[in-house]
């Protein structure tokens, strides 16, 4: 094998490493509403389409992920709110 070809090797195998990693690591993740502050939710609501844009502190349909287990400690709630 020569320098290329270990150097694709590597590299491949750290894409790979990194995918398992992720995918460990959201099944250690819950979706937690009410908790996220403004500016810092993780995803789109019926209100704007992406994260990064709540407008306010701990609104109801905004949401983070948070370790399981520690949303209702942290005052949130792990099902969205009724519409």
């Amino acid at each position: 094998m020569n320098k290329r070809q270990a150097l694709i090797a590597a590299a491949l195998a750290t894409v790979c490493a990194a995918q398992v990693g992720t995918a460990a690591a959201a099944d250690d993740k819950e979706k937690c509403y009410g908790v996220a502050k403004a500016g810092q939710n993780d995803c789109a609501t019926s209100a704007h389409s992406c994260a990064g844009q709540a407008k306010t502190d701990k609104g109801a349909d905004e949401w983070k992920f948070v370790p399981k287990g520690t949303c209702e400690k942290a005052g949130g709630k792990t099902t969205p709110p009724a519409k």
